[in-house]
């Protein structure tokens, strides 16, 4: 059985498609490719692929926070992705994904949101980040990632006139200040994997989400996994995300 023989073969420091243990699939970025988005890019870790839109529209701020704009995140997994994937409302996976794209870039402080303010407390831009799950494969929050920053980088704002958006006439680019990108660790026994597939993902003991900004600063963490961790392991794991977001920041 499958779910017997993979965690044998990644015991020995071998993989299934013959990747060595810290090595990524071939990536793959495209922008600017959904027309009615304010930004967009398409992201593809192997045979993962995935697409994420950002729209913009006028709302109130909220009560906390007057005078910043409202970032909002959202996914969707549907059954063309996956079959394991079930019709209707976003579920757990969805929220999940959504909740941890969300938190690295609201984290790394990524859009001024300041500068979304059109007027306090009545009155601020509204950015949505849509992420749109097309087939997946493993890693899909690495890929939503890079793929959500890297349609944040192409957004752009529309205009206003007479209170009205018009969107045909796209104004300035939204103002960003930091560039997240994250990086999976798994763990299956002694051993740590980056990117991995669906087929590990099944076998995984546990893994670390690292979000990680340009300097090498973490701004959000996450561990999943039935299996805990030790201070050793755990620390080994972010040293080894961190080091690895400079390969991946070449792709934004």
């Amino acid at each position: 059985m499958q779910t017997e023989y993979m965690p044998r073969l990644l015991e020995s420091g071998e993989r299934i498609d013959g990747r060595k243990m810290n090595e990524f699939r071939e990536i793959k970025v495209e922008t600017n490719l959904i027309e009615n988005a304010e930004g967009s890019a398409r992201v593809k870790f192997g045979k993962t692929d995935v697409i994420v839109g950002v729209k913009m529209n006028i709302g109130v701020p909220f009560p906390d926070m007057p005078d910043m704009g409202v970032l909002k995140t959202g996914a969707e997994f549907t059954p063309i992705a996956d079959p394991d994937f079930e019709s209707g409302p976003p579920g757990e996976d969805a929220t999940e994904l959504a909740r941890i794209v969300d938190r690295g870039v609201r984290e790394s402080d990524s859009i001024d949101l300041e500068k979304l303010c059109l007027k306090k407390k009545e009155k601020v831009w509204e950015v949505f980040v849509d992420v749109h799950i097309i087939n997946n494969d493993g890693n899909l929050i690495d890929a939503a990632t890079l793929a959500a920053v890297n349609a944040l980088k192409t957004a752009k704002i529309p205009k206003i006139e007479d209170d009205k958006i018009i969107r045909e006439h796209l104004k300035e680019k939204l103002p960003l200040m930091h560039e997240p990108v994250t990086v999976t660790v798994g763990k299956v026994a002694d051993k740590f994997i980056f990117d991995p597939n669906k087929e590990e993902e099944e076998v995984l003991d546990a893994k670390v989400i690292v979000a990680v900004m340009e300097d090498g600063k973490i701004c959000a963490m996450q561990k999943s996994g039935i299996h805990g961790l030790t201070v050793e392991e755990l620390e080994t794991m972010i040293d080894l995300a961190v080091k690895k977001t400079k390969e991946i920041r070449k792709f934004l």
